[in-house]
């Protein structure tokens, strides 16, 4: 069956994350758009993830647990678990690898963490945004040594993507799927990128704000909606 997806999505965790992004807010935005299945991928984090994950439940959304990475070369990349421990367990991973610089909420905003009911249970005190230790080469293998999958994130950006850093997507980077934010790129990616041709091509919102959040457009052949069989979709 055809599901309605989008997975990549920030809550108010992620520094750059409106406040309104709260995990009840941006799970009912999802289901009245008409998605079926999210993903939560907040920057080099997965802490909101448990309480997404809740509301979806309650309200019949699938909710996805993730991380949008930033990897050694500035390059993001989004993560995908198939269950909140293993999501959880490559979160500490991410902190152990990454630049601690104190954030600064008046520049950046707040790096909250939420419960199911939206009450705020913590604040995370390093900035979020900087670049992990993880090179690009090496995301795909360590993620998948987690339990989950990894692929580049909007890599027809001209800032922050696999292509506008390295200019090409290296076969040895083990990437199965890439992601777009503009779907109707792909023709002339695919002519100058002919690796494309062999990968699964996604397109989501990345969605910061609740206006930014995608109607339901975008579709995956799934045997059933569950995490794991979009990750195996995917893969």
């Amino acid at each position: 069956m055809k599901y309605y997806y989008d997975l990549h999505i920030h809550s108010c965790l992620s520094p750059c994350g409106d406040m309104d992004m709260t995990p009840n807010n941006l799970v009912n935005m999802a289901k009245l758009l008409g998605l079926d299945v999210i993903a939560l991928t907040d920057h080099n984090t997965s802490r909101n993830c448990e309480a997404a994950i809740e509301v979806g439940r309650e309200i019949g959304l699938l909710v996805i647990p993730g991380m949008e990475l930033t990897t050694a070369e500035d390059i993001h990349a989004v993560c995908l678990f198939p269950d909140l421990e293993k999501a959880l367990k490559w979160d500490e991973y991410v902190d152990s690898h990454r630049i601690k610089v104190k954030n600064r909420p008046e520049i950046f905003g707040r790096q909250v963490i939420m419960n199911s009911n939206d009450e705020e249970t913590g604040e995370i005190e390093h900035l979020l945004l900087p670049a992990t230790e993880i090179g690009i080469m090496d995301a795909h293998r360590i993620v998948g040594e987690f339990g989950g999958i990894c692929y580049p994130a909007h890599i027809d950006r001209d800032s922050l993507s696999i292509l506008s850093v390295l200019g090409e997507i290296d076969e040895s980077c083990g990437f199965t799927t890439a992601e777009l934010a503009d779907i109707s790129k792909l023709p002339q990616l695919k002519q100058q990128h002919p690796i494309l041709e062999k990968m699964n091509i996604i397109t989501c919102s990345d969605a910061h704000y609740l206006q930014n959040m995608r109607e339901a457009e975008n579709t995956l052949e799934l045997k059933e909606l569950t995490a794991q069989c979009v990750l195996e979709a995917l893969s």
